[in-house]
């Protein structure tokens, strides 16, 4: 009950959160731009509406590529704000003298991180189905791929994000959970190697940090009626298995972290 209460109470402050708020608006804002070009190409008839095909669909892949990505920046900042404004403010002292243990503390922080993802999650989902459509196309993924991968992979960053709070302020936080991000990336199998991470440098890096790209929904969003090798339900096991056990593992340091830290003002 304590969990859940402190959940919903997560839940809602970033509900008031005027700088969640003012980046979701400006990101919707922005996504209503690149709405109107989709507008006006799906309005086209005849052989214009045939050349203006590939646009689109070039178009839809970008921006679903960016909200995807804009929703591991949000998870990682909302839960560093989150555990890091409950202490600056001092509220942190009356919540504890309910009492509540630290590591509900955390985990109720945790899960109202996880119900905002989720919201956002089902947004993206939506939007995705919507731009699809207007790009004259349909997505030939099972929906529940679309909605289990990101909220995993937002699972891990916000973890992460939550470790690294208990240590240092929420900015030094975010920055080195975008750094790990943009790490992420470069050591991947598909992308160019960095050159200052040699080979075996590259390798422990790898399998430290998290497996990200495989936690993409990127790779299943299919808006052409190119078919792709289906993923057997054991792979689609194992690589969910891995991205919620690297999240637990964070959020297990951020308990031990927590244990640690003084709950007084900074």
């Amino acid at each position: 009950m304590k969990v859940r209460a402190i959940a919903l109470n997560t839940f809602a402050g970033f509900l008031r959160n005027k700088l969640i708020v003012l980046f979701l608006a400006v990101f919707v804002g922005i996504l209503l731009l690149f709405l109107t070009p989709l507008l006006a190409m799906k309005a086209m008839s005849g052989p214009a509406a045939a050349q203006m095909e590939s646009p689109v669909l070039t178009l839809v892949g970008a921006l679903m590529t960016m909200i995807s990505g804009f929703g591991s920046l949000l998870a990682a900042w909302s839960a560093a704000d989150t555990v890091a404004d409950e202490m600056k403010s001092g509220t942190i002292l009356a919540v504890m003298a309910r009492p509540v243990r630290r590591w509900e503390f955390l985990l109720g922080k945790y899960l109202g991180v996880q119900l905002l993802m989720a919201v956002y999650v089902l947004f993206m989902f939506g939007f995705s189905y919507l731009l699809t459509w207007i790009g004259g196309e349909r997505i030939q993924t099972t929906p529940w791929v679309l909605i289990a991968y990101p909220l995993v992979r937002y699972a891990i960053y916000s973890a992460i994000s939550m470790f690294l709070v208990t240590m240092m302020h929420p900015v030094m936080a975010f920055g080195l959970v975008l750094v790990t991000s943009i790490l992420t990336f470069m050591v991947s199998p598909g992308a160019r190697p960095p050159a200052f991470l040699p080979g075996p440098l590259r390798a422990i890096v790898y399998t430290l940090l998290p497996s990200t790209e495989l936690l993409s929904e990127s790779r299943f969003l299919t808006i052409t009626q190119t078919s792709l090798e289906k993923i057997t339900w054991d792979v689609h096991a194992i690589t969910l298995s891995y991205g919620l056990d690297y999240a637990l593992v964070c959020f297990l340091l951020a308990v031990w972290s927590f244990r640690r830290r003084s709950l007084s003002r900074d």
